[in-house]
């Protein structure tokens, strides 16, 4: 399968997920506002949502990935399904355990996590019911991500991208039909996570049949497989809880700031994470299966230059998304959030966030890339190493630039941070041989920049003034950045072409 190909898919189906996501956020506050009920609700689900990140998502791929494609690639098919059978029994085990003390111990949970609710019964009570039906996600979204890292080992990158579609869907029908037929209402939304997690695992069945993987739930705890799998698992775990840990130190950092500080990094962040899911995450997804298969057939020169196509693509895609993402910052912030509260002064320092975040967009996806090279080596520990000492250095700026730059610091010292991350994850693989940059590399970054530099023209004379993006209307301020955002991606890749670039020449196939 072409890996160009692939990323598309995983992009178009991340693209639609946060299209989704969007219109939950705007369905759900439309039908249940902000209130009790609405704090309850999100504070139950923050919890497996938060579990869901740590286990599910990034600590459990980044260990089983690699070793499944060991198995694939060296130990063929029957050991393959064995070990697809153990680690399942025993996850889905350790999945049942959890749950069950997560619906037992609910009182406790929302004491720990929400204090503050136990001062007004009501609002405690509905908390706690509410988490015994939103609690069994990390069940069900656990597994879906099983399914998943089997499907994209096996190059099935398509239905574990449209997955997380899902859970917006669910969100969005309970929100709409099934509100007036639960007490209190909001219950609706805690068994439209319910139902979610049941759909996204469902949906996987299938296609885990058709490759002859669908799996039979053996508990064997004595088996090497499965501890090799939860000793990487360790790291990995503690790694994903760093950046969980900084922007919950960031979140402190700006509640000492004017009010509104954490609005406007969260609206912000929000802009950013469009083109993170877009390009990083999905070349994170797609990579770390091709580099594990290679790595398993000890195929050293394809590793790298996989990881070198990778790069490649970061700078092609993500340089652009950065410059734009900091040109465009006002009329991006007032055609999403400039309505009724949210005024001019919101819009302006939201902007400041934005073009602070913008400094570090090329270095976080790089990470999404050159992560993967350590994580498909079964190396957890040395990119673990990095985020902490990143993560300490962060903090140091944000003592630094809090000061002079206020709430625009933090995000500042985040992109920065990522510099940081980036540039040591890139010399820990020159040092130890695993990336060689390819030949051209020069005379790319100079193409790319008389690229960038034309789309960066074009964009500033097509936006006009901020202040005139303040006082149109909602609909003019939509149809004219679309057409601004249009003409800057046209201007950016005819550049390109009339460069000598070429899809094909970025055309490549992933490892079977």
């Amino acid at each position: 399968m072409s890996l160009l190909k692939a990323l598309a898919t995983v992009s178009s189906m991340t693209l639609l997920s946060r299209i989704l996501g969007f219109v939950r956020d705007l369905v759900i506050a439309r039908a249940f506002g902000a209130g009790l009920a609405t704090d309850a609700f999100f504070v139950a689900f923050k919890l497996p949502n938060l579990l869901r990140r740590l286990f599910a998502e990034g600590a459990f791929s980044q260990a089983f990935v690699p070793i499944l494609a060991e198995y694939k690639n060296r130990r063929g098919a029957d050991e393959t399904r064995l070990l697809v059978d153990h680690v399942s029994g025993a996850l889905a085990t350790a999945l049942f355990i959890v749950t069950l003390i997560g619906v037992l111990a609910a009182p406790l949970i929302i004491y720990v996590t929400a204090p503050g609710f136990a001062g007004t019964p009501g609002k405690f009570d509905l908390t706690v019911s509410l988490l015994r039906v939103t609690f069994p996600y990390i069940f069900f979204i656990s597994l879906t991500a099983l399914a998943g890292g089997i499907l994209n080992t096996y190059s099935r990158f398509a239905v574990p991208a449209v997955t997380p579609t899902l859970l917006n869907l669910s969100f969005i029908a309970f929100a709409l039909w099934g509100a007036p037929y639960f007490d209190p209402p909001v219950k609706a939304l805690a068994w439209a996570v319910f139902a979610g997690g049941v759909a996204q695992l469902a949906l996987q069945v299938p296609f885990l049949a058709r490759i002859g993987l669908l799996p039979r739930f053996k508990l064997n705890l004595r088996d090497e497989r499965v501890w090799r799998i939860l000793r990487q698992m360790g790291p990995a775990v503690f790694g994903v809880s760093i950046s969980q840990v900084s922007l919950v130190i960031n979140v402190i950092f700006a509640s000492f700031l004017v009010t509104g500080s954490v609005s406007w990094l969260y609206y912000a962040d929000r802009l950013m994470e469009f083109p993170m899911g877009l390009l990083g995450a999905a070349l994170g997804t797609i990579l770390l299966p091709s580099l594990a298969r290679h790595h398993a057939e000890r195929s050293a020169r394809a590793y790298s230059e996989l990881l070198d196509w990778g790069l490649r693509l970061t700078f092609l895609l993500a340089t652009p998304a950065a410059v734009a993402l900091a040109l465009l910052a006002v009329p991006l912030v007032a055609t999403l959030f400039h309505y009724g509260a949210f005024g001019a002064e919101d819009v302006y320092a939201t902007r400041r966030a934005v073009m602070a975040y913008s400094v570090g967009l090329v270095a976080l996806v790089m990470v999404k890339v050159l992560a993967p090279g350590f994580y498909a080596r079964q190396d957890i520990k040395t990119p673990v190493k990095i985020a902490v000492l990143t993560l300490g250095l962060t903090q140091i700026m944000n003592f630094a630039f809090i000061v002079p730059f206020r709430h625009a610091g933090l995000a500042l010292a985040i992109g920065l941070g990522a510099c940081i991350n980036a540039a040591l994850l890139l010399r820990g693989l020159r040092r130890r041989d695993i990336y060689l940059p390819q030949p051209g590399w020069p005379a790319f970054l100079l193409k790319l920049a008389v690229a960038v530099y034309a789309m960066s023209a074009v964009l500033w004379i097509a936006t006009g003034s901020d202040a005139s993006w303040l006082v149109m209307a909602g609909a003019a301020r939509a149809a004219n950045l679309a057409w601004v955002v249009v003409l800057g991606a046209a201007s950016y890749f005819a550049a390109l072409w009339l460069l000598g670039f070429r899809i094909a020449d970025f055309s490549k196939r992933a490892a079977e």
